[in-house]
């Protein structure tokens, strides 16, 4: 168990930024170099297989960090993130829900489901210069992002790439521009959100608008 706060996707404050106590930190296997970050796990202990699960509970927790593997320990005595082996390290609030606290490891049936979310997305933009960094925030449908664009008002389409975790950068001098992305799910729905910076944007500052995906 883990309390994941913050993390390896950058998400900073876990329940400021609406994704609340249901969290966890994922495996190599499932991080999948923080492209799955956000994403949303439906999580059901399997009872056929260990007497510490809670019979009958299920929960939905989301991707918000990453669980490093451990090379020094096999991966079933301690070495639980190491690849292939896929693994939830979830918060103690979101595992209570389905297994016993003694037990610390149980076997799992997963499935990855709709993110849901109150509210739409966040941008929070950093950096300095000609170098801008933009988290995305509390998005909902399938929860991470496959890619991103930003214009400026004086500028055209510009991709961005990933830089870590949920952070996606950009080399270009967007200053005292107002600022619309473009967005594709990794669920395949695509979103223009127009002008959600306005110009006299500063960096350290949160944006957000009403637009949201549904997959």
């Amino acid at each position: 168990m883990c309390m994941c706060a913050g993390g390896a996707c950058g998400y900073g404050n876990l329940y400021h930024q609406g994704y609340g106590l249901a969290n966890a930190a994922l495996s190599t296997a499932l991080f999948n170099d923080g492209a799955s970050c956000g994403q949303c796990y439906l999580i059901i202990c399997d009872v056929g297989r260990s007497d510490m699960c809670r019979p009958g509970t299920a929960v939905t927790v989301s991707a918000t960090n990453f669980c490093p593997p451990n090379y020094n320990l096999p991966s079933d005595n301690g070495g639980w993130c190491n690849p292939p082996r896929p693994h939830f390290d979830m918060s103690q609030p979101a595992w209570l829900n389905i297994g016993i606290y003694q037990a610390g490891i149980i076997p799992i049936v997963y499935q990855q489901v709709k993110c849901w979310r109150e509210g739409g997305l966040r941008f929070t933009i950093t950096g300095f210069n000609y170098f801008q960094l933009v988290l995305v925030t509390n998005m909902a449908g399938s929860g991470s992002i496959k890619s991103i664009s930003v214009k400026g008002t004086t500028t055209g389409w510009i991709a961005m790439s990933r830089n870590w975790g949920a952070n996606w950068q950009s080399l270009a001098g967007l200053v005292g521009q107002c600022l619309s992305f473009a967005i594709t799910s990794s669920g395949g729905q695509y979103i223009v959100i127009q002008d959600v910076i306005p110009a006299w944007w500063q960096f350290g500052q949160t944006y957000s608008t009403w637009q949201q995906f549904d997959y």
